[in-house]
């Protein structure tokens, strides 16, 4: 793939807890200036001045995910209103664990409504962390609520995306959702094995290097 097929499927990614107005306005630059699809950036730094053509995505319940439904969709709804285009939440992972998908699939349903079409809501499944079975419940619960399913925070000590849970999270939900993989993508060559098992989103911080390992 050409760098810049890659850079429209990007999330150019700033979320740690120490960045400054300075660096995401630096990260909302950069997005623009490489053609990325969108930034995302965490809640307190919404509104931000981006450039036409530049989405603007944002994370709830982030980075664990284990907060009331109510709570996240308060956060969903303030992005929104703030400007986001597209909200990334974390799913309660002990949802999943305890097997009770339809408390799962409510709360993403909780969050979907907070984000109105043309607003697009990927669920954070935090793959790593999952069995093969969970990661399927997770995007059955995901496919009947949202409009993405997500690999990872990136905060997690389990790790980030795989290659493996890509595939498996894109024969789950087919074609009638995006799968993001996010999580220790810094290279090209895992960009692309990331793309080649299903991917039709990227999140990661290491845009610029990945970006500088393609052609174009």
């Amino acid at each position: 793939m050409k760098r810049t097929d890659v850079a429209r499927m990007i999330d150019h990614t700033i979320l740690k807890p120490e960045a400054t107005s300075a660096d995401v306005a630096r990260v909302v630059a950069e997005g623009a200036e490489l053609g990325t699809y969108s930034v995302c950036v965490s809640p307190s730094m919404l509104p931000l001045s981006a450039p036409p053509g530049l989405k603007v995505a944002c994370v709830v319940g982030f980075p664990s995910g284990a907060v009331k439904p109510e709570v996240k969709a308060f956060e969903a709804a303030r992005a929104v209103a703030d400007g986001a285009d597209e909200v990334d939440m974390v799913i309660n992972i002990a949802l999943v664990k305890e097997g009770r998908a339809d408390e799962l699939e409510a709360e993403i349903r909780a969050v979907r409504e907070a984000v109105p079409a043309p607003g697009i809501l990927k669920a954070i499944i935090e793959s790593a962390a999952l069995t093969d079975e969970e990661i399927v419940m997770a995007c059955g619960a995901a496919a009947r609520a949202g409009d993405f399913v997500k690999t990872s925070t990136g905060f997690h000590p389990a790790g980030g995306a795989s290659a493996h849970a890509v595939a498996l999270m894109r024969a789950t939900v087919g074609d009638a959702l995006g799968v993001k993989a996010s999580g220790g993508i810094r290279d090209a060559a895992t960009a692309l094995a990331m793309i080649e098992a299903g991917a039709s989103r990227l999140g990661v911080s290491a845009t610029v290097a990945i970006l500088a390992g393609l052609d174009d």
